[in-house]
């Protein structure tokens, strides 16, 4: 695999534990800072999907 530029959000600290997320040309790559050896790989296009669907509420239910 090639180096990935991993990024984290602007929110987190700098000693915070957080999601990272780095791209290639064709996927979309995440792992916690914590542990960083476990990545889930998924496409640009099913994380799309997933946001769109996270911001409209769809999993709420999961959280009651």
């Amino acid at each position: 695999m090639e180096q990935l530029d991993w990024q984290k959000s602007t929110f987190s600290g700098e000693d915070a534990d957080c999601v990272e997320i780095a791209s290639d040309d064709k996927l979309v790559h995440i792992r916690e800072s914590d542990e960083p050896a476990v990545i889930i790989t998924t496409t640009k296009t099913k994380l799309a999907a997933w946001i769109r669907s996270t911001k409209a509420g769809e999993f709420d239910h999961l959280t009651h």
